[in-house]
């Protein structure tokens, strides 16, 4: 519940989500289709609560309740959309390619452990590949961990042997 919450927020236009329609529609948000399906109102609020209290959601009040994704927020949105296998393949493969040096070993180690939780296949030691359409976020983890000078990450529909 709160990665949806949180990807919802991440993909409006302002990061901002009037509570009742994403009550009504959080497929919409979250996917941009499908799943529209009303939440159970106490699961919403336990995930809302724990979200406002580790600073990764704020409320706005207007007319309204209005949910706003914090910036703190934002790089949690990233990782759950890294974690997220909804989606059909769209035909690209998306290649990670690093060359981290021994003084960011944490880094490099971070990148390396996260990639094969989120689904990649190694194909050699610093070598990875996945047809999950993470491109976006994939960018802005490596820029959130500070190690973009030395990763690259390709976007190819035509890779193979």
């Amino acid at each position: 519940m709160t990665n949806l919450i949180l990807l919802a927020l991440e993909k409006s236009v302002d990061g901002a989500v009037r509570l009742l329609d994403f009550m009504y529609k959080p497929g919409y948000y979250a996917y941009g289709s499908g799943g529209d399906y009303p939440l159970n109102k106490a699961s919403l609020a336990k995930a809302l609560k724990r979200l406002r209290e580790g600073g990764f959601v704020d409320f706005i009040e207007e007319d309204e309740v209005v949910l706003k994704l914090t910036d703190k927020g934002r790089k949690r949105a990233v990782i759950a959309d890294l974690q997220n296998t909804e989606g059909a393949w769209d035909g690209k493969w998306r290649v990670v390619v690093f060359d981290v040096p021994e003084t960011r070993r944490l880094a490099r180690d971070l990148l390396r452990r996260n990639l094969k939780v989120w689904g990649f296949t190694q194909w050699q030691k610093s070598v990875w590949v996945t047809k999950k359409n993470c491109t976006k976020s994939l960018r802005q983890y490596v820029a959130n961990i500070g190690i973009e000078d030395w990763v690259m990450i390709i976007e190819s529909g035509n890779v193979g042997l």
